[in-house]
């Protein structure tokens, strides 16, 4: 998440360096109120024109100003028993995410109420006030049942926050990726109804009547509740899709290597299906067992996508990158359908890939396939060393290089 303060539009000449950009310019529909920053919060959101009004997608809902709580400052510190750090659920750019219980006037040392996340804005953060901004209008007004529910917010002097449900098993790159005996494997069922869900989170954003453009998607995006539904968070970096008339808007780059397209890298050009791309790389993610990008592993195989492919179309060689901690228990005619679904979204150019639909419809064709995971002859225990490598850099922006061995500003074990 990046900001250039009093940036005047974000459709400028693409950089992958240089400054920070603004990443979407929309105004704030909840009420007319004016905070110490000086300026007042409009009713004037660029989705009123486009959606409609509350419009229902895909199970979803699009509405026509965000339906938010007004959150004090004093509510939220009581919430998260001033902020302590035992309450940290993790920390990012932005700042830390904090656990809370609501609507108890005291808290219990183990926690009552209803419990949600807050996510508190580091006052020296350069992210701030504007995707603090995007994300009161884009998830204030999304509603599905695949993306992650924005509770309410906080504006109060230079206090920036937002509450959102609490998610209780944490996000997927913790599962894919996390070390510990906290950390279970998934199990092949379980993979499958994440990427189900996370996909139908993203067809509701593109089938809507206005194209909302994730931007961002990635492992660390994708959160899951206490029963492994899949929900997309971090609406910061979201951005309205082009008119009828264009195929594409052009916008700073901001992202995540890795996972972003190359198209979009390259020019700035960014697509609807430019998320496509991001989610075949979450699709190879979620076979293999390993990050979208991380410098520890050898020369050639830096990136994942780029490396993999040559191995999506065959079942003899997808076997080879398949994750260890799977134990060979998967269906192989499965994994080779997902694993050609995956190339697919990987293709070079935006107009090759499926529509979000089309995935949606090809993973819920493999799910009903009903396909049993085999039983293995011998327990695989090759890469181990790659998978459970130190964790690379997920730079919100400019998009960058990640870098191992320097701070992270990724929330590796955030469960909101």
């Amino acid at each position: 998440m990046g900001i250039c303060w009093g940036s005047p539009s974000d459709d400028q000449t693409p950089s992958t360096t240089g400054q920070l950009s603004s990443s979407v310019g929309i105004s704030q529909t909840t009420s007319n109120t004016t905070s110490s920053y000086g300026s007042t919060i409009s009713g004037n959101s660029q989705f009123s024109a486009a959606s409609g009004g509350g419009e229902a997608y895909s199970n979803g809902q699009i509405l026509p100003t965000p339906n938010l709580r007004i959150f004090s400052f004093l509510e939220l510190k009581n919430a998260t028993r001033n902020f302590r750090p035992d309450t940290v659920l993790g920390e990012g750019g932005f700042g830390k995410v904090y656990k809370g219980w609501l609507d108890e006037k005291v808290t219990s040392k183990n926690g009552s109420g209803t419990v949600v996340a807050v996510k508190k804005l580091n006052s020296e953060s350069m992210q701030g006030f504007e995707e603090w901004q995007s994300e009161v209008n884009f998830l204030g007004r999304l509603s599905h049942p695949n993306l992650v529910k924005l509770l309410g917010y906080c504006w109060e002097d230079k206090e920036l926050l937002l509450v959102y449900e609490f998610m209780q098993k944490g996000s997927l790159e913790n599962h894919l990726f996390g070390r510990g005996s906290a950390v279970q494997p998934l199990a092949w069922d379980i993979r499958l109804k994440i990427l189900i869900g996370a996909a139908q989170g993203l067809e509701f954003l593109h089938t809507s009547e206005k194209h909302v453009i994730y931007r961002d998607f990635k492992a660390s995006n994708i959160l899951l509740d206490g029963s492994y539904n899949a929900k997309i968070s971090d609406f910061g970096l979201a951005k309205l899709g082009p008119s009828a008339s264009q195929s594409h808007v052009t916008t700073r780059v901001l992202g995540t290597y890795g996972y972003a397209a190359p198209e979009y890298v390259a020019t700035g050009h960014l697509y609807v299906k430019s998320d496509v791309y991001g989610f075949g790389v979450v699709l190879v993610e979620m076979l293999s067992g390993l990050r979208a990008l991380d410098t520890n592993r050898p020369s050639g195989k830096h990136n994942l996508a780029d490396w993999v492919k040559p191995y999506l179309s065959e079942r003899r060689k997808l076997k080879n990158i398949m994750d260890s901690r799977l134990e060979g228990k998967y269906p192989s005619k499965a994994a080779l359908q997902i694993a050609q679904l995956a190339l697919k979204c990987l293709g070079p150019e935006p107009k090759t890939r499926p529509s979000m639909k089309e995935v949606v419809e090809t993973l819920e064709r493999i799910d009903a396939s009903n396909e049993k995971p085999k039983e293995p002859r011998i327990n695989s225990t090759r890469r181990a060393g790659y998978q459970r490598g130190q964790k690379p850099l997920h730079h919100r922006s400019p998009l960058q290089r990640q870098h191992n061995g320097t701070q992270s500003y990724q929330l590796p074990q955030r469960a909101w």
